[in-house]
């Protein structure tokens, strides 16, 4: 489990959001319990980059601005025809104050189950924890090593955690599980096809026999 932080260059915006996508620029808006909206505007590759290296569980300090806004991810609004980010949602934290968002489950190991046929269902891919912005996981790692037969299964409670972080999703929730190595089925033998127009012609030689008269 690691910590993740990371920088990302923004300037107030300054003009209308359909302005600032043909300057290949991404319009987005900064709020949170103590912070009053601000409109920005980000370069869309160097979005893109962080949001693919960071996720949406990593602090993201942002600056350009009057002072440095330390913030999550909250909302990514994508092009559904052309593709790519077009609006972003960013959500500030306040320093010292717990908060509660969603960390991606990362699967690790080879699970021994597998070696028999079975397969191994991953069932959930994040968890929604409550933690300090400084204890706040980039990920949480799930070890599917110890699954050595079709009864094992990973709940949520299962999860290792460093101290100060509460997983806040049910307990019994199943995070991964087993499903039984399928039986091979009998190759069924297909039917052997009868020429019919053969049948026919030697049902009709024999017919035509037994009409011939005996000399």
């Amino acid at each position: 489990m690691r910590h993740m932080t990371t920088t990302l260059t923004v300037a107030p915006r300054s003009a209308s959001a359909q302005a600032v996508r043909a300057a290949k620029k991404i319009p987005a808006v900064v709020y949170g319990p103590k912070q009053e909206p601000i409109s920005i505007e980000i370069d869309a590759l160097a979005f893109t980059k962080t949001l693919h290296e960071a996720g949406e569980s990593t602090i993201i300090t942002l600056e350009g601005l009057d002072e440095p806004i330390e913030v999550l991810v909250h909302d990514v609004a994508f092009n559904a025809a052309r593709g790519g980010a077009e609006h972003a949602d960013f959500y500030a934290i306040e320093r010292g104050k717990e908060l509660t968002t969603n960390v991606a489950l990362e699967f690790v190991g080879e699970a021994p189950v597998e070696k028999s046929g079975a397969t191994v269902n991953k069932a959930l891919y994040e968890v929604e924890v409550t933690c300090r912005p400084s204890k706040l996981p980039s990920h949480i790692e799930v070890d599917v090593s110890g699954m050595e037969d079709e009864e094992a299964q990973i709940l949520v409670s299962d999860l290792v955690v460093e101290e100060g972080v509460t997983i806040e999703t049910d307990s019994d929730t199943p995070v991964a599980t087993v499903s039984a190595a399928r039986e091979e089925e009998p190759e069924e033998t297909e039917p052997t096809e009868v020429d019919m127009d053969a049948v026919e012609v030697e049902q009709k030689g024999k017919g035509e026999e037994e009409e011939t008269p005996a000399e």
